[in-house]
């Protein structure tokens, strides 16, 4: 019997906006110039809160921060797309995602402080807290979607993670779990080139990360990933199949244009030239560019936007800085069990809390 080819398959990329400013009207979405500028300062809002984490991590009143420079359009375009009651699934790079969702910043704040309340979602609904272990949160979110589908309710949950995790297994079984169950879950994998220290080229041996889903029998495509209208059309779609029962892996071809956490230093494994390259290509410049073309920014709504925030995040900055000094550190023994075993008792005392515990 001779060989022949029993399955094909081709993976469509999309761009709507590009970096020279040319635009696809056919692919650009129905936003109103209200909706473009809720895009824009979403985007904006996230920028400020991460260069400024950055600068309170340094002076020691914060502990290790994932900063997300250069990966707002891939989160806000795809979080803005999503309706008020889908469930959003982050791992711990999400700040534009959440603010984008509600979470106040001072919450975020608040978690790079150590604090529990840092994950608490506003309303209680709606989201996951944040994942550390990498690649963990998106079988976490088949079961909030695939939940959903036996319910009978519409409610998508949208996930998020990077490349890294890729190689986990995890996310294989994740997407396998989806394609089998029809769980109304979106994948949203933000291809910033690095894991960590380690180059995409050293991860995997794939032409894309979107044809991972091809397995799972799924839908994967590519979007570039600083292109807001892209994320958000492409995020559109794909949420309204997935409230149809049929899973998308999206692939946002992106940069990490800062550290990978405040503990790590990319100038070791990162040329200066590649920095640049991607810094020409950011995705707030670009939007900026495009709705400034168009009439929907002028100087003036740029003021109003940046004073907006910076007093938001300077408000932010007090409240978490309040809340801290609210806290007794020697809670974290108290509550870890329901009766203290006897090392943690001794670990107790030498902190100085026996006295009054």
């Amino acid at each position: 019997m001779p060989r022949e080819d029993v399955a094909q398959f081709t993976i469509e990329s999309v761009q709507v906006l590009s970096e020279d400013g040319t635009v696809d009207e056919g692919l650009v979405p129905s936003l109103t110039d209200d909706q473009l500028l809720d895009l824009y300062e979403g985007m904006k809002r996230s920028r400020r809160l991460d260069e400024r984490a950055i600068l309170l991590q340094r002076r020691g009143e914060l502990g290790t921060y994932a900063p997300a420079i250069g990966q707002e359009a891939a989160q806000v375009g795809s979080a803005l797309a999503m309706a008020d009651d889908d469930w959003i699934v982050p791992s711990f790079r999400e700040s534009p995602a959440l603010l984008a969702r509600g979470t106040p910043p001072h919450r975020i704040l608040q978690y790079a402080l150590g604090m529990e309340e840092g994950a608490e979602i506003p309303g209680g609904e709606g989201a996951l807290p944040p994942a550390i272990p990498v690649g963990s949160q998106p079988l976490h979110a088949v079961g909030v979607g695939w939940g959903e589908a036996l319910q009978g309710r519409s409610n998508v949950a949208v996930t998020y993670f990077g490349d890294g995790a890729t190689s986990e297994g995890d996310v294989y079984e994740a997407l396998n779990l989806a394609g089998v169950y029809d769980a109304q879950t979106v994948f949203v994998c933000q291809n910033n080139r690095y894991a960590i220290s380690t180059r995409l080229e050293n991860q995997t041996n794939a032409e894309t990360l979107a044809q991972k889903a091809i397995a799972a029998g799924i839908e994967g495509i590519r979007v570039d990933g600083n292109d807001a209208l892209g994320v958000y059309r492409v995020a559109s779609e794909a949420i309204e199949r997935a409230r149809e029962g049929e899973p998308v892996l999206i692939e946002a071809l992106t940069y990490r244009r800062s550290m990978h956490t405040t503990s790590d230093d990319p100038s070791v494994y990162r040329e200066s030239a590649e920095e640049d390259e991607w810094e020409a290509r950011d995705p707030i410049v670009r939007l900026q560019v495009y709705l400034d073309d168009r009439g929907v920014l002028d100087e003036g709504t740029k003021s109003e936007i940046d004073e907006r925030i910076d007093a938001e995040i300077a408000e932010a900055i007090d409240r978490a800085r309040e809340s801290r000094e609210e806290v007794d550190p020697a809670d974290m023994f108290r509550y870890a069990y329901a009766e203290m075993p006897p090392e943690l008792e001794r670990q107790f005392d030498a902190f100085g809390g026996g006295a009054d515990g």
